[in-house]
């Protein structure tokens, strides 16, 4: 029984985007309680700014030396070398897994070592306890870069195997993992708790795959060949992937060093209202994605370029579908979604009104990190990593210009400070100087999104613009009259029941999204949307039947 269910197979894209949504909204759904327990533990303070900052470099090593070589070279490199010999692709996994394990621990020793120095650029405006603190917590997470990047290798390779289902179930471990910090370890370690739980959530993560892994045919061999082709070759197709990967996580990196030194509680509010709009990331874009690469990785190998295209064209639609609605339909709730989510113990009024502003601005740019996530999947796909890599670097610096820019001309623009308390209802909020960050991550979200389509058009000209805009006009219809539905009944319920108990509001957020959800699916139908239809038909029927 336990065989089966972690050898279990999904059998087409649509069903296994359907478990990695469901499996991802599930662990999007512990992420929430994980950030309602820190809000309700620590409030948007100090504290919570460390655990922020101690993340910063941890994921950035995790994501350039690890997450780069999945995306852009172990799937496409193992696939091929499956259609030859399994034989082969095992050994080439084995050698490959070893050389990165021994790379990662000597970076994370050396890394630990220099923690203090690397506090002292990546968060400057720390001193004292709150400086030490910082370096403790992040000298324990250099421990998750080993155990992630080990882990999140073996979920390559096991979509590969279109074991999706155990792959998706290693999130929700990994924050059940930090929950358990939250809940058992802080209180009796203190904040040092929270570094532990991370450390915790990553066992969780690996443990879970490794059965699956086994059940794939893999059989570990000690095997340390740092000159074999395969190794080689991944090293080269991963590190444009990597800089830009390492370039965009340079985004967070940036904002943080710029957000400790404004008033304290400016990291943890950025990372909480990111973090609630980020639900759509992993349930939408990251399932869907992460579903089709292996395939449109074997359409590219096998030259079917109508195919490949086809392929582009239905994802691209089926996220467009999603989000769009669910962003605007987070904008308007958006003050109810904060105040149920993290409305309790120390987060104050003061930091609801400041997050939910920042969730605001957010909201309106939500489709951009769905679209760049696919669009550079499809440039790997596609064996090209140069083309995002290079894009990425260029938003990165445009970000850290503009947060400069803004934060500055919040501090010294009475009219553009003024012109942000009254758009954003901050109601005299002193620590405004968050929301420049986050309005120059939105834009700079809109720059990396228009570069990359328009290199994707002209890399793929053939692409199937007609029936991509034809679905866009339906979406925006359709979105244009759920707002409406959503906003009346929003105010309709404001005036029928209290909005002073979480009951309340949280009575308020469900029936009004539920509304909104209800006209967009009514109206999607009527306009005869495929995107419905594939979602109805190809995932809810396939879904009983996407196991072998």
């Amino acid at each position: 029984m336990i065989r089966k269910f972690l050898n279990s197979q999904s059998k087409s894209i649509s069903s296994a985007s359907l478990i990695l949504a469901i499996s991802y909204f599930c662990s999007s759904l512990l992420g929430l309680v994980r950030d309602r327990l820190l809000a309700g533990t620590f409030g948007a303070g100090s504290e919570l700014d460390v655990y922020y900052a101690a993340f910063t470099v941890p994921d950035f090593i995790a994501l350039i030396l690890i997450f780069g070589a999945i995306s852009a070279a172990v799937i496409p490199i193992f696939s091929e070398r499956m259609l030859k010999s399994k034989d082969d692709a095992w050994q080439y996994f084995s050698r490959l897994l070893n050389v990165f394990l021994a790379f990662l621990i000597v970076v994370c020793v050396i890394l630990i070592i220099f923690t203090p120095a690397i506090i002292s650029w990546t968060a400057p405006g720390f001193s004292g306890h709150k400086k030490d603190l910082a370096i403790m917590l992040m000298r324990i997470m250099f421990l998750s870069p080993i155990i992630l990047g080990t882990s999140n290798m073996i979920s390559g390779i096991l979509q590969v195997f279109h074991r999706f289902f155990v792959t998706a179930l290693a999130p929700l471990l990994y924050n059940l993992g930090i929950i358990i910090g939250i809940v058992f370890f802080v209180p009796r370690f203190g904040v040092q708790g929270l570094a532990w739980g991370v450390v915790l959530g990553g066992v969780f993560h690996i443990l879970i795959q490794l059965p699956a892994l086994f059940f794939s045919g893999f059989k570990y061999k000690l095997s340390f060949n740092i000159k074999d082709p395969g190794v080689l070759k991944t090293m080269k197709m991963m590190l444009p992937r990597s800089l830009g990967l390492g370039a965009s996580q340079l985004n967070t990196i940036a904002i943080t060093a710029i957000a400790s030194t404004l008033m304290a509680g400016s990291i943890a509010v950025f990372n909480l209202a990111n973090n609630l709009s980020s639900i759509m990331l992993n349930a939408i874009a990251v399932s869907v994605t992460t579903a089709a690469f292996p395939a449109m990785s074997m359409a590219f190998l096998r030259e079917d370029g109508e195919e490949f295209l086809k392929k582009f064209s239905g994802i691209f639609r089926q996220i467009i579908f999603l989000v769009v609605p669910l962003s605007l339909l987070i904008l308007i709730l958006r003050a109810q979604i904060v105040r149920v989510v993290l409305g309790v113990g120390k987060f104050d009024w003061a930091d609801t009104k400041l997050t939910t502003a920042c969730l605001g601005v957010l909201a309106l740019n939500l489709i951009c990190p769905q679209l760049i996530l696919f669009l550079s999947k499809t440039f790997y796909a596609a064996h090209n990593t140069k083309i995002p890599s290079i894009i990425s670097i260029i938003t990165v610096a445009f970000n850290i210009v503009m947060s400069l820019f803004l934060v500055w001309l919040i501090k010294v623009s009475p009219w553009f400070y003024t012109f942000l308390q009254n758009v954003l209802r901050l109601g005299g909020a002193e620590n405004v100087g968050v929301i420049g960050l986050v309005l120059a991550y939105s834009l700079s979200g809109i720059l990396q999104t228009v570069l990359l389509l328009f290199m994707f058009y002209k890399k793929f000209p053939k692409v199937k613009t007609g029936e991509i805009i034809n679905s866009l006009n339906k979406i925006l219809i359709a979105s244009f009259v759920m707002c409406i539905f959503t906003f009346v009944t929003r105010q309709l319920l404001g005036n029928l029941i209290s909005l002073q108990t979480f009951l309340g509001i949280f009575i308020q957020l469900v029936l009004s999204g539920g509304v909104g959800v209800a006209v967009y699916a009514a109206l999607a139908h009527y306009l005869k949307s495929p995107e419905l239809k594939t979602i109805s038909s190809s995932f809810l029927k396939k879904f009983s039947n996407s196991y072998k």
